[in-house]
């Protein structure tokens, strides 16, 4: 299957992490392929981690005769696989925390309200629990604790009380079946879909997004080298946040980007999912 998935920021990644010949890189998100590639192409080697086993047989072929070595694991587990490769220390590490594009279009793995599937959401669907058993089984606190920290939803307390007077009558199996419940009580703000923030909320809480980025974000100062590069793409407040306060750590880190860089006109004109990217870099000192 060809991606249809378009990296972000491809000319600002290559600017400000400058990575150069002979050098050991790591995409911690390869997705379809597209960041990993440009860093190939201009450094030495590659290590490609994602937690989903369908991107990377993905990316494979896109990556085909480059020096990158692919690796099924979440990027917190970052630290074990370069010791388990053998590498004590890096050039430099990028993180793309978006989804690929493709992962959004299957409707089988239940990430988008768009098309009718299963509420499911895992990442890796190979492991942990579903979308479908937090909203099934979460006490109504619970749901709208989740809902209001990680889809940062006002209405939280409302909607967590609909789903759980829902859940009564049957089981939440499809995205299709949350979004209308979501729907009927939530009202639509601009452009927005009232849907986007509770299925946000599920798809952090189901995969452990925000812990995961703590733990990497906690070992890149042992993995990156003196003079070796961070860069991390966030596409919502919630990781962009933390990124910020991490880069900022004068002991550690030298900022490259004082502001987040962001898509240009042109490439959001192109690629609207780009609009959201903001790009932080630093240097390890």
């Amino acid at each position: 299957m060809t991606p249809t998935h378009v990296s972000v920021l491809p000319a600002e990644v290559l600017r400000l992490l400058d990575p150069q010949p002979g050098e050991t890189w790591v995409d911690a998100t390869v997705g379809a392929g597209g960041h990993a590639r440009l860093l190939a192409q201009k450094a030495g080697r590659v290590i490609g981690l994602d937690q989903d086993p369908g991107m990377l047989a993905l990316a494979r072929p896109a990556l085909d005769g480059l020096p990158v070595t692919l690796v099924h694991a979440n990027f917190d587990q970052l630290p074990d696989v370069l010791a388990n490769l053998g590498i004590a220390a890096v050039d430099g590490v990028l993180a793309d925390l978006g989804f690929c594009s493709d992962q959004l279009a299957d409707a089988a793995r239940g990430l988008s309200f768009r098309e009718d599937g299963p509420l499911d959401m895992r990442l890796d669907p190979t492991a942990g629990a579903t979308a479908a058993d937090i909203v099934n089984t979460f006490g109504e606190q619970a749901l709208a604790d989740t809902i209001f920290e990680f889809g940062e939803e006002r209405k939280s307390r409302w909607v967590a009380k609909r789903i759980v007077e829902r859940r009564k009558e049957r089981k939440f199996e499809t995205t299709g079946d949350l979004a209308d419940v979501v729907r009927r009580c939530v009202p639509r703000s601009g452009g927005i879909d009232p849907a986007t923030r509770v299925f946000q909320a599920l798809r952090i809480a189901v995969n452990d997004e925000l812990g995961s980025l703590d733990r990497l974000l906690a070992a890149l100062p042992a993995v990156v080298r003196p003079g070796g590069r961070a860069g991390v793409i966030s596409f919502h407040s919630l990781e962009d946040r933390r990124v910020k306060h991490a880069f900022r750590d004068r002991d550690v880190w030298d900022a490259r980007t004082k502001k987040p860089v962001e898509a240009s006109d042109s490439e959001a004109a192109a690629n609207p999912r780009s609009r959201s990217a903001k790009l932080r870099v630093a240097v390890r000192r």
